[in-house]
Protein backbone atom coordinates (compact mmCIF):
# COMPACT_ATOMS: atom_id res chain seq x y z
CA UNK A 1 0.00 0.00 0.00
CA UNK A 2 1.09 3.80 -1.38
CA UNK A 3 2.44 5.86 1.60
CA UNK A 4 0.16 8.98 2.37
CA UNK A 5 2.10 12.32 1.43
CA UNK A 6 3.15 13.63 5.23
CA UNK A 7 1.30 17.17 4.66
CA UNK A 8 -1.93 15.10 3.93
CA UNK A 9 -1.33 13.09 6.94
CA UNK A 10 -0.98 15.46 8.85
CA UNK A 11 -4.09 18.10 7.38
CA UNK A 12 -1.98 21.08 6.50
CA UNK A 13 -0.91 22.13 3.07
CA UNK A 14 2.77 22.49 1.81
CA UNK A 15 4.76 25.03 2.55
CA UNK A 16 3.21 25.05 6.19
CA UNK A 17 5.41 26.66 8.78
CA UNK A 18 7.21 25.57 11.67
CA UNK A 19 4.32 26.43 14.09
CA UNK A 20 1.68 25.69 11.79
CA UNK A 21 3.12 21.67 11.68
CA UNK A 22 3.98 21.49 15.19
CA UNK A 23 0.05 22.48 16.13
CA UNK A 24 -1.47 20.00 13.35
CA UNK A 25 1.01 17.19 14.37
CA UNK A 26 -0.11 17.91 18.27
CA UNK A 27 -3.63 18.16 17.38
CA UNK A 28 -3.73 15.09 15.14
CA UNK A 29 -1.92 13.22 18.03
CA UNK A 30 -4.56 13.81 20.74
CA UNK A 31 -6.76 12.93 18.56
CA UNK A 32 -5.48 9.60 17.64
CA UNK A 33 -3.73 8.40 20.34
CA UNK A 34 -4.25 4.73 21.10
CA UNK A 35 -5.19 5.52 24.70
CA UNK A 36 -8.15 7.83 23.93
CA UNK A 37 -9.62 5.39 20.83
CA UNK A 38 -9.44 2.17 22.52
CA UNK A 39 -12.23 1.24 20.21
CA UNK A 40 -10.28 1.95 17.31
CA UNK A 41 -8.25 -0.91 16.31
CA UNK A 42 -6.45 1.24 13.41
CA UNK A 43 -5.49 4.20 16.15
CA UNK A 44 -2.22 2.99 16.96
CA UNK A 45 -1.35 2.72 13.08
CA UNK A 46 -2.86 6.02 12.43
CA UNK A 47 -0.84 7.17 15.03
CA UNK A 48 2.29 6.34 14.54
CA UNK A 49 2.08 7.86 10.59
CA UNK A 50 1.21 11.05 12.40
CA UNK A 51 4.68 10.83 14.73
CA UNK A 52 6.90 9.74 10.86
CA UNK A 53 5.05 12.35 9.34
CA UNK A 54 6.11 14.97 12.06
CA UNK A 55 9.32 13.53 12.34
CA UNK A 56 9.77 14.37 8.91
CA UNK A 57 9.37 17.45 8.42
CA UNK A 58 10.08 19.04 11.82
CA UNK A 59 14.04 19.33 10.61
CA UNK A 60 14.34 21.97 7.79
CA UNK A 61 17.04 19.74 6.33
CA UNK A 62 14.90 16.99 5.80
CA UNK A 63 11.83 19.09 5.40
CA UNK A 64 13.65 20.71 2.02
CA UNK A 65 14.37 16.59 1.05
CA UNK A 66 11.13 15.68 1.25
CA UNK A 67 9.60 18.65 -0.56
CA UNK A 68 12.02 17.64 -3.64
CA UNK A 69 11.99 14.17 -3.57
CA UNK A 70 9.06 12.77 -1.69
CA UNK A 71 9.05 9.39 0.45
CA UNK A 72 12.60 8.71 -2.03
CA UNK A 73 14.10 11.01 0.01
CA UNK A 74 14.97 9.15 3.09
CA UNK A 75 16.58 5.66 2.89
CA UNK A 76 14.38 2.54 3.63
CA UNK A 77 11.85 4.76 3.05
CA UNK A 78 10.85 4.44 7.11
CA UNK A 79 10.91 8.63 7.28
CA UNK A 80 12.23 8.12 10.92
CA UNK A 81 16.05 7.90 10.03
CA UNK A 82 18.20 10.92 10.46
CA UNK A 83 21.32 11.98 8.11
CA UNK A 84 24.40 9.78 9.80
CA UNK A 85 22.55 8.09 11.75
CA UNK A 86 20.41 5.17 12.58
CA UNK A 87 17.46 4.14 10.72
CA UNK A 88 14.26 2.96 12.38
CA UNK A 89 11.23 5.02 12.33
CA UNK A 90 8.70 5.26 15.34
CA UNK A 91 9.90 1.93 16.08
CA UNK A 92 13.04 3.37 17.82
CA UNK A 93 12.56 3.98 21.17
CA UNK A 94 14.16 7.76 21.41
CA UNK A 95 11.84 8.83 18.47
CA UNK A 96 9.11 7.77 20.28
CA UNK A 97 10.16 8.89 24.21
CA UNK A 98 10.29 12.37 22.13
CA UNK A 99 7.14 12.44 20.46
CA UNK A 100 5.12 10.92 23.58
CA UNK A 101 7.03 13.57 25.60
CA UNK A 102 5.67 16.33 23.69
CA UNK A 103 2.18 15.08 23.89
CA UNK A 104 2.10 14.48 27.40
CA UNK A 105 3.45 17.74 27.41
CA UNK A 106 0.91 19.03 25.68
CA UNK A 107 -1.94 17.31 27.48
CA UNK A 108 -0.74 17.41 31.20
CA UNK A 109 1.88 20.75 31.09
CA UNK A 110 -0.43 23.20 32.15
CA UNK A 111 -2.44 20.78 34.76
CA UNK A 112 1.37 19.73 36.26
CA UNK A 113 2.33 23.56 35.96
CA UNK A 114 3.57 23.49 32.56
CA UNK A 115 7.76 24.61 31.17
CA UNK A 116 7.44 27.79 33.09
CA UNK A 117 9.27 30.47 31.10
CA UNK A 118 12.43 31.54 30.29
CA UNK A 119 13.50 27.80 29.87
CA UNK A 120 11.61 26.03 32.44
CA UNK A 121 13.60 28.27 35.05
CA UNK A 122 11.84 29.55 37.86
CA UNK A 123 12.42 33.38 39.14
CA UNK A 124 13.78 33.73 42.68
CA UNK A 125 11.18 32.28 45.25
CA UNK A 126 8.90 34.86 46.70
CA UNK A 127 8.38 34.66 50.48
CA UNK A 128 5.93 33.65 52.21
CA UNK A 129 2.98 35.37 53.39
CA UNK A 130 2.29 35.48 57.24
CA UNK A 131 -0.69 35.74 59.48
CA UNK A 132 -1.22 37.35 62.99
CA UNK A 133 -3.96 37.57 65.57
CA UNK A 134 -4.25 40.63 66.72
CA UNK A 135 -6.97 40.70 69.69
CA UNK A 136 -8.41 44.07 70.73
CA UNK A 137 -11.30 45.82 73.03
CA UNK A 138 -14.30 46.92 71.98
CA UNK A 139 -13.41 50.54 73.11
CA UNK A 140 -10.67 50.45 70.57
CA UNK A 141 -12.99 48.99 67.78
CA UNK A 142 -15.45 51.89 68.40
CA UNK A 143 -12.74 54.54 68.17
CA UNK A 144 -9.58 52.62 66.14
CA UNK A 145 -6.46 52.46 67.47
CA UNK A 146 -2.29 52.11 66.50
CA UNK A 147 -1.32 49.48 67.88
CA UNK A 148 2.54 47.82 67.78
CA UNK A 149 2.93 44.24 67.11
CA UNK A 150 5.94 42.08 67.12
CA UNK A 151 6.40 39.91 64.55
CA UNK A 152 8.89 37.01 64.18
CA UNK A 153 10.06 36.92 60.36
CA UNK A 154 12.53 36.30 57.78
CA UNK A 155 14.15 39.64 56.41
CA UNK A 156 16.85 40.26 54.01
CA UNK A 157 20.40 39.34 55.18
CA UNK A 158 22.41 42.74 55.72
CA UNK A 159 25.41 40.81 55.37
CA UNK A 160 24.88 40.11 51.76
CA UNK A 161 22.31 42.16 50.83
CA UNK A 162 19.73 39.04 49.80
CA UNK A 163 21.70 37.55 47.26
CA UNK A 164 23.59 34.42 49.90
CA UNK A 165 26.38 35.01 48.46
CA UNK A 166 29.80 36.25 50.58
CA UNK A 167 29.98 40.10 50.12
CA UNK A 168 26.89 40.47 47.73
CA UNK A 169 28.92 38.43 45.00
CA UNK A 170 26.22 37.47 42.33
CA UNK A 171 25.42 33.63 41.54
CA UNK A 172 26.50 31.41 38.86
CA UNK A 173 24.79 29.36 36.80
CA UNK A 174 23.95 26.25 37.76
CA UNK A 175 26.08 23.60 36.14
CA UNK A 176 23.70 20.59 36.56
CA UNK A 177 21.04 22.56 34.66
CA UNK A 178 22.99 24.61 32.95
CA UNK A 179 20.33 27.64 34.16
CA UNK A 180 17.04 25.87 32.93
CA UNK A 181 16.25 25.18 36.54
CA UNK A 182 15.01 21.59 35.78
CA UNK A 183 16.55 18.16 34.36
CA UNK A 184 15.20 15.73 32.07
CA UNK A 185 15.76 12.22 32.90
CA UNK A 186 14.96 9.15 30.42
CA UNK A 187 13.02 6.25 31.78
CA UNK A 188 11.57 3.69 29.06
CA UNK A 189 9.16 5.41 26.91
CA UNK A 190 9.22 8.56 29.18
CA UNK A 191 10.82 11.52 29.43
CA UNK A 192 10.66 12.68 33.14
CA UNK A 193 11.36 16.25 33.98
CA UNK A 194 12.01 16.98 37.41
CA UNK A 195 13.07 20.46 39.46
CA UNK A 196 17.25 20.61 39.30
CA UNK A 197 18.57 18.84 42.81
CA UNK A 198 21.58 21.63 42.65
CA UNK A 199 19.75 24.88 42.96
CA UNK A 200 15.55 23.70 43.23
CA UNK A 201 15.02 25.16 40.06
CA UNK A 202 16.48 28.58 40.41
CA UNK A 203 19.43 27.99 37.63
CA UNK A 204 21.82 29.86 39.89
CA UNK A 205 24.08 28.22 42.61
CA UNK A 206 26.17 30.23 45.07
CA UNK A 207 29.82 29.63 45.32
CA UNK A 208 30.71 31.13 48.23
CA UNK A 209 27.49 31.12 50.47
CA UNK A 210 27.25 34.09 53.20
CA UNK A 211 28.38 32.97 56.24
CA UNK A 212 25.29 34.91 58.43
CA UNK A 213 22.43 33.37 56.22
CA UNK A 214 24.14 30.37 55.03
CA UNK A 215 23.32 31.36 51.52
CA UNK A 216 19.57 31.55 51.82
CA UNK A 217 19.75 35.22 51.53
CA UNK A 218 17.61 36.00 54.71
CA UNK A 219 18.11 35.27 58.63
CA UNK A 220 14.93 35.08 60.99
CA UNK A 221 14.68 38.13 63.22
CA UNK A 222 11.59 39.90 65.30
CA UNK A 223 10.19 43.35 63.20
CA UNK A 224 8.38 45.68 65.32
CA UNK A 225 5.67 47.03 63.22
CA UNK A 226 2.92 50.10 63.53
CA UNK A 227 -0.86 48.85 62.49
CA UNK A 228 -3.69 51.20 61.98
CA UNK A 229 -7.29 49.79 63.53
CA UNK A 230 -9.86 51.81 61.76
CA UNK A 231 -13.09 52.31 63.76
CA UNK A 232 -15.37 50.14 63.57
CA UNK A 233 -13.46 46.71 62.73
CA UNK A 234 -15.02 43.41 63.90
CA UNK A 235 -13.78 39.92 64.46
CA UNK A 236 -12.75 38.43 61.27
CA UNK A 237 -11.88 41.82 59.96
CA UNK A 238 -8.19 41.25 57.67
CA UNK A 239 -5.94 44.12 57.36
CA UNK A 240 -3.08 43.52 54.66
CA UNK A 241 0.40 45.00 54.97
CA UNK A 242 1.97 44.73 51.49
CA UNK A 243 5.51 43.80 51.68
CA UNK A 244 5.82 43.41 55.43
CA UNK A 245 5.68 39.32 54.80
CA UNK A 246 8.71 37.04 54.44
CA UNK A 247 11.48 37.81 52.71
CA UNK A 248 11.72 36.08 49.70
CA UNK A 249 14.48 33.52 48.98
CA UNK A 250 17.89 35.04 47.56
CA UNK A 251 16.55 38.42 46.80
CA UNK A 252 13.38 37.17 45.86
CA UNK A 253 9.95 39.20 46.33
CA UNK A 254 8.82 39.67 50.09
CA UNK A 255 5.36 38.52 50.90
CA UNK A 256 2.64 40.10 52.77
CA UNK A 257 1.42 40.45 56.59
CA UNK A 258 -2.29 40.11 57.28
CA UNK A 259 -3.47 41.15 60.60
CA UNK A 260 -7.18 39.37 61.54
CA UNK A 261 -8.92 41.06 64.05
CA UNK A 262 -10.66 39.10 67.17
CA UNK A 263 -12.61 41.98 69.28
CA UNK A 264 -13.04 40.85 72.63
CA UNK A 265 -16.27 40.38 74.68
CA UNK A 266 -16.93 43.20 76.73
CA UNK A 267 -18.46 42.67 80.27
CA UNK A 268 -21.21 45.24 79.70
CA UNK A 269 -22.25 45.48 75.69
CA UNK A 270 -23.09 42.52 73.33
CA UNK A 271 -22.51 43.25 69.36
CA UNK A 272 -24.45 42.84 66.27
CA UNK A 273 -22.81 44.41 63.33
CA UNK A 274 -23.15 47.96 64.23
CA UNK A 275 -25.80 48.14 66.98
CA UNK A 276 -24.96 47.00 70.85
CA UNK A 277 -27.14 45.62 73.20
CA UNK A 278 -27.30 46.52 76.88
CA UNK A 279 -28.84 44.62 79.37
CA UNK A 280 -30.14 46.77 81.84
CA UNK A 281 -31.57 45.26 85.50
CA UNK A 282 -34.65 47.60 87.11
CA UNK A 283 -36.38 47.03 90.20
CA UNK A 284 -39.76 45.46 90.55
CA UNK A 285 -40.89 48.64 91.58
CA UNK A 286 -39.51 50.92 88.87
CA UNK A 287 -40.67 48.28 86.16
CA UNK A 288 -44.06 48.51 88.02
CA UNK A 289 -44.69 52.28 88.95
CA UNK A 290 -41.76 53.56 86.00
CA UNK A 291 -38.72 55.94 86.47
CA UNK A 292 -36.12 57.32 85.07
CA UNK A 293 -32.41 54.88 85.02
CA UNK A 294 -29.18 55.87 83.52
CA UNK A 295 -27.30 53.73 81.80
CA UNK A 296 -23.79 53.85 80.05
CA UNK A 297 -22.43 54.34 76.22
CA UNK A 298 -19.37 52.75 74.32
CA UNK A 299 -17.71 56.15 74.38
CA UNK A 300 -17.91 56.63 77.84
CA UNK A 301 -20.68 58.77 78.64
CA UNK A 302 -24.06 58.07 80.04
CA UNK A 303 -27.96 58.50 78.51
CA UNK A 304 -30.71 58.56 80.99
CA UNK A 305 -33.60 56.32 79.93
CA UNK A 306 -37.42 56.70 80.84
CA UNK A 307 -38.86 53.53 82.26
CA UNK A 308 -42.85 53.24 80.88
CA UNK A 309 -44.96 51.87 84.42
CA UNK A 310 -45.75 48.54 83.94
CA UNK A 311 -42.84 47.39 81.73
CA UNK A 312 -41.85 43.77 81.70
CA UNK A 313 -38.46 41.76 81.31
CA UNK A 314 -37.00 41.89 77.80
CA UNK A 315 -38.65 45.11 77.19
CA UNK A 316 -36.42 46.97 74.30
CA UNK A 317 -35.77 50.76 74.10
CA UNK A 318 -33.56 52.16 71.00
CA UNK A 319 -31.27 54.74 71.60
CA UNK A 320 -30.44 55.70 67.99
CA UNK A 321 -27.01 56.33 66.99
CA UNK A 322 -25.28 54.98 70.13
CA UNK A 323 -24.01 52.08 68.50
CA UNK A 324 -20.77 50.80 66.73
CA UNK A 325 -19.54 53.14 63.63
CA UNK A 326 -19.60 51.40 60.20
CA UNK A 327 -16.36 50.38 58.76
CA UNK A 328 -16.10 52.29 55.81
CA UNK A 329 -18.17 55.20 56.93
CA UNK A 330 -21.88 54.01 55.85
CA UNK A 331 -23.01 55.57 59.06
CA UNK A 332 -23.44 54.71 63.12
CA UNK A 333 -25.71 52.18 64.60
CA UNK A 334 -27.93 51.94 67.55
CA UNK A 335 -27.70 50.89 71.37
CA UNK A 336 -30.80 49.04 72.68
CA UNK A 337 -31.47 48.61 76.36
CA UNK A 338 -32.91 45.36 77.16
CA UNK A 339 -35.01 45.92 80.81
CA UNK A 340 -34.45 43.17 83.45
CA UNK A 341 -37.38 43.05 85.87
CA UNK A 342 -35.26 42.00 89.27
CA UNK A 343 -37.04 39.86 92.04
CA UNK A 344 -36.33 41.04 95.22
CA UNK A 345 -34.27 38.60 97.46
CA UNK A 346 -33.06 38.85 101.44
CA UNK A 347 -36.40 40.02 102.51
CA UNK A 348 -36.72 41.03 105.81
CA UNK A 349 -39.91 40.58 107.90
CA UNK A 350 -42.06 43.75 107.38
CA UNK A 351 -40.77 43.58 102.99
CA UNK A 352 -42.58 40.09 103.20
CA UNK A 353 -45.60 41.08 105.44
CA UNK A 354 -46.20 44.47 102.82
CA UNK A 355 -45.40 41.87 100.10
CA UNK A 356 -48.53 39.28 101.41
CA UNK A 357 -50.85 42.39 102.01
CA UNK A 358 -50.10 44.15 98.56
CA UNK A 359 -51.00 40.61 97.17
CA UNK A 360 -54.22 40.17 99.06
CA UNK A 361 -55.52 43.90 97.58
CA UNK A 362 -54.49 42.71 94.62
CA UNK A 363 -57.15 42.72 91.25
CA UNK A 364 -56.58 40.47 88.45
CA UNK A 365 -56.43 43.37 86.32
CA UNK A 366 -52.91 44.07 87.97
CA UNK A 367 -51.55 40.83 86.59
CA UNK A 368 -52.63 40.21 83.34
CA UNK A 369 -50.25 37.57 81.72
CA UNK A 370 -50.91 35.56 84.23
CA UNK A 371 -54.55 35.59 84.65
CA UNK A 372 -54.63 35.22 81.18
CA UNK A 373 -52.18 32.24 81.32
CA UNK A 374 -54.57 30.54 84.20
CA UNK A 375 -57.72 31.25 82.12
CA UNK A 376 -56.20 29.19 79.54
CA UNK A 377 -55.23 26.23 81.93
CA UNK A 378 -58.91 26.30 83.33
CA UNK A 379 -59.80 26.07 79.69
CA UNK A 380 -57.71 23.08 78.75
CA UNK A 381 -58.18 20.82 82.20
CA UNK A 382 -61.97 21.00 81.56
CA UNK A 383 -61.77 20.72 78.10
CA UNK A 384 -60.07 17.48 79.16
CA UNK A 385 -62.63 16.39 81.35
CA UNK A 386 -65.28 16.58 78.91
Amino acid sequence: MAKRDFYEVLGVARGADADELKKAYRRKAKELHPDRNSDNPDAEAQFKEVNEAYDALKDPERKAAYDRFGHAAFEGGMGGGRPGGARGGFGQQGDFASAFSDVFDDLFGDFMGGRGGAGGRQRAARGSDLRYNLQIPLEDAFTGTQKQIQVPTAVACGSCGGTGAEGGAEPVTCPTCSGMGKVRAQQGFFTVERVCPTCSGVGQIVKNPCNECGGAGRIEKNRSLSVNIPAGVETGTRIRLAGEGEAGLRGGPTGDLYIFIDVAEHDLFQRDGAHLYCSVPVSVTTAALGGDIEVPTIDGGRSRVKVPAGSQSGRQMRLRSKGMPALRGAGTGDMFIELSVETPVSLTSRQKELLREFEKIGEEANNPNSSNFFRKVRSFWDGMKG
